[in-house]
């Protein structure tokens, strides 16, 4: 049975360094579980305990469960691999030591950090891509932390699509599976990053069935996403407009997705991600909200 999860995006703790509060780890898990969610993922290092029994004790008071944590790091570069793979092998004790095998390390590019991808999200041509040598060392660097994680610990690696990125359109994740060990390193799908990029949600996830791992649940919003290519936004304009919204409120037909995970026999744990940026919204209003509609259409 699909089980339902957030996450600390969704209340502006991203892995971006931007300016502007976001709040604090205690009054996200509150909230997170004031508002019907069952687990969570780590968020940035150091914004949970990092030590495992007193996170161990976090969530159990709040009746959450450990999902994951987010690695980004630069893998079109051979020299950012070990410590990628050192940090997400940090990460991944700390999860291991708190849930045991349930979580995921989420691998992604270190997104929002090349300025043409950041400039052209929602956009970016084949032109701006990887050259075939340069998919070759981004392919080996995510297998290389996917194995060092499971070496270290057991658990399992998934990769994480995502706009800014040079992961980003159909096209290109598609590539990077494809050049990827099928049994190593799976998908984190992101239905509102893949839509954003141009693509179609429950066909791809029909399409990818074996290689998804783990679901992450974003909308988006069609008519910012329409003004972001129009007017030339940059990620961080776009996501600042609002262009990933509330569940049901975008483009993202998440009655179709919800078919096509159950053609494909998931039935491990979807997580919410509604991206706002620091300060931003009412994200204990939102996370309700999208909990509510998600219900509605029986999850």
């Amino acid at each position: 049975m699909i089980k339902v999860a957030n996450a600390p995006c969704s209340w502006g703790v991203l892995e971006f360094d931007l300016e502007g509060e976001a709040a604090g780890y205690a009054q996200v898990l509150d909230e997170m579980a004031e508002t019907g969610y069952a687990g969570t993922e780590l968020g940035d290092w150091g914004f949970m305990p990092t030590d495992p029994d007193v996170l161990r004790a976090e969530l159990a008071q709040r009746n959450l469960t450990m999902l994951g944590a987010f690695v980004p790091v630069a893998l079109k570069d051979e020299s950012s691999h070990a410590a990628g793979a050192e940090t997400a092998v940090r990460a991944a004790k700390l999860l291991a030591a708190v849930a045991g095998d349930t979580p995921f390390i989420v691998l992604a590019d270190d997104n929002g950090s090349v300025p043409e991808r950041t400039q052209n999200a929602g956009r970016v041509t084949p032109e701006m891509g990887l050259s075939e040598a340069e998919w070759q060392t981004f392919a080996q660097g995510a297998e290389a932390v996917a194995r060092a994680v499971k070496e270290a610990t057991g658990l399992r690696t998934v990769f994480h699509h995502h706009c800014a990125g040079y992961v980003e359109t159909p096209a290109e994740l598609a590539k990077l599976l494809a050049l990827t060990d099928p049994n190593l390193l799976g998908v984190c799908f992101d239905t509102g990053h893949y839509r954003f990029a141009g693509g179609d949600p429950a066909a791809a996830i029909r399409e990818l069935n074996g290689r998804i791992w783990h679901m992450h649940f974003k909308d988006c919003h069609p008519e910012v996403a329409r003004k972001s290519r129009k007017e030339g936004w940059d990620y961080f304009t776009s996501v600042n407009r609002g262009v990933f919204c509330e569940l049901g409120r975008g483009e993202v037909d998440f009655t179709a997705v919800k078919a096509a995970l159950e053609a494909i026999g998931y039935d491990d744990w979807i997580v919410v991600e509604q991206d706002v940026l620091p300060g931003m919204g009412s994200p204990k209003e939102s996370a309700a909200r999208n909990r509510q509609y998600l219900r509605q259409i029986g999850l």
